[in-house]
């Protein structure tokens, strides 16, 4: 905050407060019930005075999304620039962070990717760049896989519809990949089934009793993601 004024220091650390109580209601309470009058009084404020930094319990949420992406992905990021050089783990790598950030941040990774907040519409020009970041990563990994030619084109290719095929080249223009249809349709798969596999042990789908070590059941998931990308096997 050098060169910002004493009263816009004191303004960011009470951002910085009000996201912190946030993230304290969202892990106790859970989204549906945050409330920026909670908030105020943890804040030890006037309920009135909150609305001078947050304007609604929705602008609320949305930092606490925005909050939660950026730190997931940050976590990513720190997990991929000490990963090795091997494509395939290079991948495991930053789906096991993904795994890692949920696992310590339940309520955090609900509000992300559980069930929607009644009524709330995260505003889509804030939380869509910090909401695809983590999936970037792991398309940038797949893009460079497919041409350095570490994934298996299977035999033969599978059909993509017109329709579908026409949805894949807007995806590639946004993000700047040239991968072609079956491997955008397989990493968008491992995509879904990462997001599955970890939602499945954070919102204990599996029941309490069921596996002794979600750890190695989740190897044994990336082991399988990782041959349906079109890695070989090892």
């Amino acid at each position: 905050m050098t060169g910002t004024t004493p009263r816009a220091r004191a303004r960011a650390r009470t951002m910085e407060d009000i996201v912190r109580i946030g993230r304290e209601h969202l892990a106790v309470h859970g989204a549906a019930a945050l409330s920026l009058r909670a908030v105020a009084r943890d804040l030890g404020v006037v309920s009135s005075a909150v609305y001078r930094y947050v304007s609604s319990r929705d602008e609320l949420l949305t930092m606490l999304v925005i909050d939660g992406y950026s730190e997931l992905g940050d976590a990513v990021d720190a997990a991929l620039a000490a990963a090795p050089e091997e494509p395939a783990e290079r991948l495991r790598v930053v789906c096991r962070a993904l795994r890692e950030w949920a696992v310590t941040e339940p309520a955090r990774y609900g509000l992300l990717y559980g069930t929607p907040v009644p009524g709330y519409h995260a505003p889509a020009e804030q939380t869509v760049a910090p909401g695809t970041r983590v999936m970037g990563v792991i398309m940038y990994l797949v893009e460079t896989a497919y041409r350095t030619g570490a994934l298996t084109t299977p035999d033969p290719v599978p059909a993509v519809s017109p329709g579908m095929s026409a949805d894949f080249d807007r995806i590639r223009d946004e993000a700047g990949i040239t991968m072609p249809d079956w491997v955008l349709a397989r990493a968008i798969s491992v995509w879904t089934a990462l997001i599955g596999a970890v939602s499945a042990e954070v919102f204990d789908q599996f029941g309490a009793d069921t596996f002794t070590d979600s750890a190695e059941v989740f190897e044994f998931q990336l082991h399988n993601l990782t041959r349906m990308l079109g890695f070989s096997s090892r």
